[in-house]
């Protein structure tokens, strides 16, 4: 394992600034740009080994890239959050720490339904968070019933399947 984390601290040190400036044009931000790139490289020492790496910066564009993503879809939920916690009246807001437990639940809602198809995760959310029945969901959406009964039966299973994965 030495080798390895002599490998990792070279790459770490030959572009971990190229890296950087490269997340802080892309988020306008200096503090996430750092703290994402730092993230990127902890990926890295997560892993069991080190690939062989020809291009490393594109590489490593590539994880930081994901990283990037799933940094803006954070913030798009919170920003949706915060913004239906506004419409609340006062005595009706949540403590900041039962925000931050439900705002930690949405994401890891957010993050299971993110591998399903567009239709299979519409269909799921109606019937889970809106109550709808099945054949009212073939309607709104203009999908037979049984489409509706196979959708929500793959968004559970894609569910299940992430959760018991680990």
């Amino acid at each position: 394992m030495p080798s390895y984390h002599a490998n990792l601290r070279t790459l770490y040190s030959d572009h971990h600034s190229w890296l950087n400036g490269w997340l802080r044009s892309k988020l306008g931000n200096a503090a996430d740009a750092a703290d994402l790139a730092q993230d990127t490289f902890v990926r890295l020492l997560n892993r069991s080994e080190l690939l062989e790496l020809k291009a490393p910066r594109a590489f490593l564009r590539t994880v930081a890239r994901g990283l990037v993503i799933d940094h803006w879809r954070r913030e798009e939920l919170e920003r949706a959050y915060l913004e239906a916690l506004a419409h609340l009246p006062e005595h009706e807001t949540p403590s900041p720490e039962s925000r931050e437990l439900v705002f930690e639940l949405l994401e890891n809602i957010a993050r299971m339904l993110d591998g399903l198809k567009p239709n299979v995760r519409r269909a799921f959310l109606f019937a889970q968070c809106e109550g709808m029945p099945y054949k009212q969901i073939a309607e709104y959406m203009g999908i037979s019933l049984r489409s509706v009964e196979r959708h929500v039966a793959d968004a559970l299973y894609h569910c299940y399947l992430l959760k018991y994965a680990t």
